[in-house]
C-alpha cells in the first residue's frame, strides 16, 4: 500500500516566511510588526504570523492605496 503525502496548510509563518509571501524584505516585516500594522502571535519567545493576519495586512495596504488615489 502506498501513502501519498497530502500538502498541509501552513498555519503559522515565521517573519522570514511572511516576508517571502508578501514579497517584501525581512526588515520591512519586522518594521511593520513594530508599528503594529502586521499582527503576530507569540509562542514562547517566537513571534509567528497566522495567514489571516497576512491577509488583514494586505487589506490594510489596499485601503491605504485607495485613500491616496
Amino acid at each position: 500500500m502506498t501513502t501519498v503525502a497530502v500538502p498541509v496548510e501552513q498555519l503559522l509563518y515565521r517573519p522570514e516566511e511572511a516576508a517571502v509571501a508578501l514579497r517584501i524584505g525581512r526588515s520591512m516585516v519586522y518594521e511593520e510588526i513594530r508599528l503594529g500594522r502586521l499582527q503576530t502571535v507569540r509562542i514562547g519567545r517566537r513571534r509567528l504570523v497566522p495567514p489571516e493576519y497576512i491577509a488583514q495586512y494586505v487589506e490594510l495596504l489596499k485601503r491605504e492605496a485607495q485613500a491616496t488615489a
